[in-house]
């Protein structure tokens, strides 16, 4: 189970890889063929992009769950902080891409939400 759970962490993480690298949106190219449409799913909460929250807190979660008794755990969540920043900002640089700083903010606060889930997990999982 745990090497499924592995497999599917490592799939997420191609695919945030490859969903943030596309020249475009990829949900308004397969639903309404427009690669510079990009429809929300989501509003956003204040300065906070859900979308970009939920994925990466997803993404973290599995991944700190998996390797909580692992001491790659502090590896993944530089990992993933690393991950959210390069993928934002280069969105500066991919066409019908762009850098919106929420949006790295949502990045890192999900993943960062994430890791104080498992940390709060595993304090009352001691007592």
């Amino acid at each position: 189970m745990i090497q499924f759970l592995k497999l599917i962490f490592n799939i997420s993480v191609f695919l945030l890889i490859l969903l943030s690298l596309f020249p475009g949106s990829i949900i308004g190219l397969l639903l309404y063929e427009n690669v510079t449409y990009d429809p929300t799913s989501t509003q956003n909460f204040l300065f906070i992009s859900l979308n970009h929250f939920i994925t990466y807190f997803y993404v973290g979660l599995l991944g700190f769950f998996l390797y909580a008794k692992n001491k790659n755990l502090k590896k993944i969540l530089y990992f993933l902080t690393f991950l959210s920043v390069i993928l934002e900002i280069s969105h500066a640089l991919i066409p019908n891409r762009a850098f919106e700083i929420n949006d790295l903010v949502s990045n890192i606060l999900g993943v960062l939400v994430a890791y104080w889930v498992l940390k709060i997990y595993l304090l009352f999982k001691k007592l």
